[in-house]
């Protein structure tokens, strides 16, 4: 790391708010070693507000995990405040992410990327720009491919989405073919179309989604 990008990234000072006190004391050493100061810590939503007034940081970076807490109201409260905020969370599901960034979040960085990227991410955040990690950009890809894929459901026939949704429920194609009194070249068939209606490649991406949809619609 060149010396000017030492001394710009000193400059930075950063509140963690996460309600386990170990992984903020991990989080402030390995920010440390980026040249990343760590102003204040919160293990909560009003803790956090009151750091934000007292410490007057250049980033808030928010577990959306809180205990009994709401990590996406604090997004709000930071937002309103014209604060810089960057989720730091373990979750990796597109809907999170988008409704992170709905609720004013500039960034999103999950706790499975190497810390480079996590640093990188609070310097792009305090400039003002959005940060996406790569495995959260992924989560959006498939979460964008999944919602077109929703919308194409209503072009199935009736039988193919009955084998959708077995194909949801678990079942293999055998059972499936039993349970429809059809032959599996026939499933197959239906498979085949469905695929192409829906946009997507692969009886192993066909069974990934079909289950995620059975799983959606009935819990």
């Amino acid at each position: 790391m060149d010396n000017d990008r030492v001394n710009s990234s000193k400059l930075l000072r950063v509140l963690i708010v996460d309600d386990h006190p170990a992984v903020r004391q991990g989080l402030g050493m390995l920010l440390e070693t980026e040249g990343i100061t760590v102003c204040a810590e919160a293990g909560g939503c009003a803790e956090a507000l009151a750091r934000v007034d007292e410490h007057e940081p250049d980033v808030v970076l928010v577990d959306l995990s809180l205990g009994d807490e709401d990590g996406f109201a604090l997004l709000n409260d930071l937002r309103e405040r014209a604060l810089p905020s960057l989720v730091y969370s373990m979750h990796e599901d597109g809907r999170r992410v988008v409704s992170a960034f709905a609720a004013g979040a500039l960034g999103y960085v999950t706790k499975r990327e190497v810390h480079g990227v996590l640093a990188q991410a609070i310097r792009e955040v305090a400039a003002g720009r959005r940060f996406v990690s790569p495995r959260a950009a992924v989560a959006l890809a498939q979460q964008a491919v999944s919602g077109q894929a929703d919308e194409a459901y209503g072009e199935l026939s009736r039988q193919e989405k009955k084998v959708y949704h077995l194909l949801g429920e678990g079942e293999a194609t055998k059972q499936i073919a039993a349970s429809m009194n059809i032959s599996t070249r026939t499933v197959e068939s239906y498979c085949a179309r469905i695929l192409v209606k829906l946009g997507l490649e692969g009886m192993s991406e066909l069974r990934r989604h079909a289950i995620s949809y059975f799983h959606k619609h009935t819990s």
